[in-house]
């Protein structure tokens, strides 16, 4: 009777981890979907850039994007001015395409790493790394 209830208990085991495997599973390539959060669809300027929502962004950078939208008054002096792309972080563009600003970071003296990069075309960009990686935000 034992040997009989064995092979049903491991049916059952297997089921379970299958149902938990399953439910865990992520499709996120980490390419073009959106951090958790409201979903957006993916802008074709996106491109295999790693995304964010913008509810999903730092308060003190939703707080940059509502000054951006209604054009200042920003806080720091370098709020709004060329940003180069030396880095080739971004998509390839005519000097004066791009213009950054300040996220305010809660704690630093200075402007911080925290940026927002604002393409004329409507494209958004968030970095929390000085430049050396940018998500594209998802609006």
């Amino acid at each position: 009777m034992l040997l009989r209830s064995v092979p049903r208990a491991f049916a059952g085991l297997f089921l379970c981890l299958g149902v938990l495997l399953t439910g865990c599973a992520s499709t996120d390539t980490g390419a073009s979907s959106a951090d958790a959060g409201t979903a957006v669809s993916t802008p074709s300027w996106v491109g295999d850039m790693r995304t964010v929502a913008e509810d999903r962004l730092p308060a003190e950078a939703r707080e940059t994007l509502a000054l951006i939208d209604q054009g200042g008054p920003f806080p720091y002096a370098k709020d709004g001015a060329v940003f180069g792309n030396f880095e080739r972080q971004l998509p390839r563009q005519p000097r004066g395409y791009y213009h950054e600003y300040t996220v305010r970071t809660p704690g630093e003296r200075d402007r911080g790493a925290r940026r927002i990069v604002a393409g004329q075309g409507g494209e958004i960009y968030y970095t929390d790394d000085h430049y050396n990686s940018f998500r594209a935000v998802l609006r």
